[in-house]
């Protein structure tokens, strides 16, 4: 039997297979200060009021006044209605629709929804990496190799904080590990249409990401019991090859960081060409 673990929370009762997801959203691109909901509580539409304030208080969750605006609105029968992120990007309302189709038992919807989130997700994740290549400005003058090192480090950074900038808000939380989060959720859709030739693959790349989740462990364990009643082979018990590419890309990044925040220093050129060397080769390899 698969086992579940426990779902995002979407004032749903239903449980769903994920534990303790939550989200974030990308943070340079807040709305202006109050003036949207000046604007709309002066123009008497309360929605909007409503949505604008929470998705400021999103990306700035200790604005005192913003606070007791919403303070003021959850007070209002009905507000609950209208508390939605306006910045919500395409792949999040996908997954949002496929969360609540999953709590309904709706398989298929949630299994359409999620497959559309997961490339849109990707997509907007790996421009984001492109954004942060080009230019830097040279603040003080060191040496050739080191400026070079700064400046990986400094796209680096930018790399490594676009999963996190991506990560949807719901209940005000990050969706944790919103990638696994999604394979998550496929790989039980699946199951319970009996299509485990595309169940076992998804349970795989969740393990990716989280090595030592015991629920998806036996999971697996069941999959590979039942190998040969559904037809299953090797090629099933393979990560799917988009979560591989993103588990490789995050997981250098952050490797590739810690190496040069922790070795590179002003007076170790030596270790700074031989890192640029394989940062570089990274590059073009990628």
């Amino acid at each position: 039997m698969i086992l579940r673990n426990r779902s995002v929370f979407l004032q749903t009762s239903e449980p769903g297979p994920a534990s303790h997801f939550r989200g974030t959203g990308c943070s340079d691109h807040a709305p202006p200060p109050e003036t949207p909901v000046i604007q709309s509580r002066s123009a008497n539409n309360l929605p909007k009021a409503i949505a604008a304030a929470h998705t400021f208080l999103l990306k700035h969750p200790d604005d005192e006044m913003m606070k007791r605006n919403m303070e003021y609105y959850k007070s209002l029968p009905g507000a609950e209605d209208y508390i939605k992120d306006l910045e919500t990007k395409s792949y999040e309302s996908l997954f949002i629709r496929g969360v609540r189709a999953y709590n309904g038992e709706n398989w298929r919807t949630a299994i359409t929804d999620m497959e559309l989130a997961l490339p849109d997700f990707f997509k907007t994740f790996y421009e984001c990496l492109s954004a942060c290549e080009g230019s830097r400005e040279i603040k003080d003058f060191k040496d050739f190799y080191l400026s070079i090192a700064d400046h990986y480090i400094e796209v680096l950074e930018c790399k490594i904080q676009c999963e996190e900038d991506l990560t949807p808000v719901i209940g005000g939380y990050p969706v944790e590990k919103f990638v696994a989060t999604m394979y998550h959720y496929l790989q039980f859709a699946y199951y319970k249409l009996s299509d485990l030739k595309n169940a076992a693959p998804c349970a795989v790349s969740y393990l990716l990401f989280d090595q030592n989740d015991k629920v998806m462990k036996q999971n697996l364990v069941y999959y590979q019991y039942h190998r040969d009643k559904w037809g299953l082979s090797d090629e099933h018990f393979q990560p799917r090859p988009e979560a591989v590419q993103f588990f490789n890309v995050t997981t250098l990044q952050k490797e590739l960081y810690d190496f040069a925040k922790e070795n590179i220093m002003d007076d170790d050129e030596g270790e700074v060409v031989e890192f640029v060397d394989d940062l570089l080769e990274l590059e073009e390899t990628g």
